[in-house]
């Protein structure tokens, strides 16, 4: 067997990383002591929003930045279904999203928007969701370009509004199955729109993020619960008249 400083280490892991082995069965090379928590905590999340109904079937995607330098992170695999995801399922992928982890299966077709939106923000988690409101809304103001979001006291859960008088604006941006011309889409609509917590893609579904995990599924709650609100507001209104 060769002295540990002659075996050979992993892709896009540095001198001062090293494997670990335990629950994740196998010998598993990650990319920072950090990740067993991270894909764990991903994998709750999962859980928690397929139990809402805002993850059904296969759909959406959630990740977590491992690392910076090189960019690492923690991600779900895709057609998994997140009602049972679990830590071990969780991949790592690189910048280019592809997997460098030792996990014979398939990132998420939509990496390469979790790795925008991380670089543009400068976001440490990017959640992506499939609920029945987000997607009938993106799809009712599709036209005006995004839904504006004011008055309501949940909007002071997202990270830095102080007031119920807060006006979100949360963009609808048409869905494409090119995943790169989508997330260069996607980094101008952010340039333009600095202050926004989410994105809607049209007949599709929500995207926001945070600073850390925490964060970012605090401001889907917050998110999801304003477009229900919204759109159960819209249905007592047409019923009335």
């Amino acid at each position: 067997m060769l002295p540990p400083d002659k075996r050979p280490r992993s892709r896009g892991m540095r001198a001062s990383q090293t494997c670990t082995k335990g629950a994740f069965g196998s010998i598993f090379c990650c990319v920072s002591d950090n990740f067993p928590q991270l894909a764990s905590n991903l994998a709750s999340v999962a859980r928690s929003f397929h139990a809402r109904g805002w993850l059904l079937g296969t759909s959406g995607n959630l990740s977590a930045v491992v690392q910076r330098e090189p960019l690492r992170l923690a991600m779900s695999p895709s057609g998994i279904d997140k009602g049972e995801l679990t830590p071990q399922q969780v991949l790592v992928i690189d910048e280019n999203g592809c997997v460098v982890s030792e996990h014979a299966v398939k990132p998420s077709d939509e990496s390469p928007l979790h790795v925008r939106i991380v670089k543009e923000r400068g976001a440490g988690a990017v959640l992506h969701t499939h609920s029945v409101w987000n997607t009938m809304l993106s799809d009712l103001y599709a036209g005006d370009g995004g839904v504006n979001i004011e008055g309501y006291e949940m909007l002071k859960g997202l990270q830095g509004v102080r007031t119920h008088e807060h006006r979100e604006w949360l963009p609808i941006i048409a869905n494409s199955q090119d995943m790169n011309a989508l997330a260069g889409t996607i980094a101008a609509t952010l340039n333009k729109h600095s202050s926004a917590h989410g994105f809607l893609l049209e007949r599709h579904g929500l995207y926001s993020w945070g600073d850390n995990l925490a964060q970012a599924k605090r401001h889907v709650e917050i998110l999801e619960f304003l477009l229900e609100t919204l759109g159960r507001t819209l249905l007592v209104k047409n019923n009335r008249g």
